[in-house]
């Protein structure tokens, strides 16, 4: 009887040291999650600031080359 309460005992306590050590697991996991997820908003946020930028870009250029094609001479002047 002894032994089987000895034996009980390791078992719980080899359970709680798991338990302790998958709760430790988990916070760690939680706080690389959590610490992904503001990256990939910030980078969301970086892909949406350069696709605006290009569009500009490209509608300047795009202005650009409408307002000199205008003001071209034609070759034969």
């Amino acid at each position: 009887m002894a032994d089987d309460n000895e034996e009980l005992r390791g078992q719980v306590a080899e359970l709680q040291t798991q338990v302790a050590f998958q709760e430790a697991a988990l916070g760690e996991l939680d706080r690389a999650l959590s610490r992904q997820q503001r990256e990939i908003l910030l980078m969301q946020r970086q892909i949406e600031l350069l696709v605006e930028r290009q569009q500009a870009l490209e509608a300047r250029e795009e202005e650009s080359n409408a307002t000199a094609t205008a003001d071209e001479k034609p070759p034969h002047y």
